[in-house]
């Protein structure tokens, strides 16, 4: 099992990582560095900051990864060898900031509100008001039975003061195994007779 370092080495490495994440234009959401097999581990999360349309795709990675790498190297705060890992916060990581709305338009959303009701459905927009404040706007989709279009209800407005938590629901229909008569005839239809 790796213990984590202390919180001050953790704060260092952030302030070492932090200026290196921004230089290739991108926002660092976390750090953390542990300890494992003897040798430090270096975790690294970023993400996008909330107007960049770009995405985060594996070169935006690799540009992160590579100013990280020089950064650490140069200000020599790592003693001894380390592993980087550079990753992006990923679909399961809660919605806690407008920008991570902002990135989760289109998907699906489970959000909590402060007097405990839940709002769930397709996040269609993030309506700027402030600085730290927006609203989210949620459409309800409740799936179709047996067969049966979904229904899709009215667009919910919640201002994102009154959210307590969220989360993209990930969409696993249409994910599972082949059914054995469809691979059969696909098997079937690229052979030559």
């Amino acid at each position: 099992m790796a213990a984590p370092e202390h919180p001050a080495h953790a704060e260092r490495v952030r302030q070492v990582v932090e200026p290196a994440v921004a230089s290739v234009g991108l926002l660092l959401e976390d750090v953390a560095v542990r300890r494992s097999a003897g040798r430090s581990v270096v975790e690294v999360v970023v993400d996008l900051s909330e107007d960049d349309a770009d995405g985060l795709d594996l070169d935006r990675i690799a540009d992160a990864t590579r100013a990280v790498s020089d950064a650490l190297d140069a200000a020599d705060t790592i003693t001894g060898e380390y592993t980087l890992e550079v990753m992006s916060p990923g679909v399961s990581r809660p919605l806690t900031e407008r920008r991570h709305f902002t990135h989760a338009v289109g998907h699906a959303v489970v959000v909590h509100l402060n007097d405990g009701a839940l709002v769930s459905g397709r996040l269609t927009a993030v309506e700027r008001s402030g600085a730290d404040d927006g609203t989210i706007v949620v459409v309800p989709v409740t799936p179709g039975l047996k067969g049966r279009k979904p229904v899709i209800g009215d667009p919910v407005r919640v201002s994102l003061s009154e959210v307590r938590a969220a989360h993209v629901e990930v969409d696993l229909t249409g994910v599972g195994p082949v059914d054995d008569d469809e691979a059969g005839a696909d098997a079937d239809a690229g052979q030559e007779s």
